[in-house]
């Protein structure tokens, strides 16, 4: 690990990135769910995504694998640079995903290298809250989620972006169980 993809040119990665942001970016937009309506949770989880709905599934699931795997392979700068392209593009960061079935320690890590990058997203508690559910599944399926935790979190930044301590910080509060069920 680290340093494999010094150098590595991710120009290419960020078009697609920008081109899918771009796309999406009206959807999302034009898809606004009024947070009021008590019925808003169902109304987001039965709206397409936006991603599928554009047709860029196929490009937005390859960037997001490049961006993935140059991220697990790069030394810092590499890494740093893909944090910042999910900053850059928040529709994409928002609509470009994993599948929602998993069941392996690689998928865990994989998921878990996906918060990493986010980088906070746009509000760390919803990535902290994303990483509790993860980091429960996980257990739920018998994976030894703290060796795991603590290497992504070496790779994790260390900037504090919204005075909720860095990354890195709130990869290592992973470490905490937490139950889902008892959040509704």
């Amino acid at each position: 690990m680290g340093g494999d993809n010094v150098g590595m040119d991710l120009s290419e990665v960020r078009k697609d990135v920008a081109a899918v942001d771009e796309l999406v970016r009206f959807l999302v937009k034009s898809q606004a769910i009024d947070m009021n309506d008590p019925d808003w949770i169902a109304k987001l989880k039965a709206a397409p995504n936006p991603v599928d709905e554009a047709g860029v599934r196929v490009e937005a699931d390859a960037a997001l694998q490049a961006l993935l795997d140059a991220y697990e392979s790069g030394d810092a700068a590499l890494r740093a640079e893909v944090r910042e392209i999910f900053r850059a593009y928040p529709s994409f960061r928002d609509c470009a995903g994993l599948p929602n079935q998993w069941a392996t320690a690689a998928e865990f890590r994989r998921r878990l290298l996906l918060i990493s990058a986010n980088d906070q997203g746009a509000d760390p508690r919803d990535e902290l809250i994303s990483l509790w559910g993860l980091c429960h599944a996980g257990r739920e399926l018998g994976i030894d989620t703290e060796p795991v935790l603590r290497e992504v979190a070496e790779l994790s930044s260390g900037v504090d972006h919204y005075g909720f301590g860095s990354m890195r910080a709130l990869i290592l509060r992973g470490l905490e169980v937490h139950d889902p069920s008892e959040w509704a």
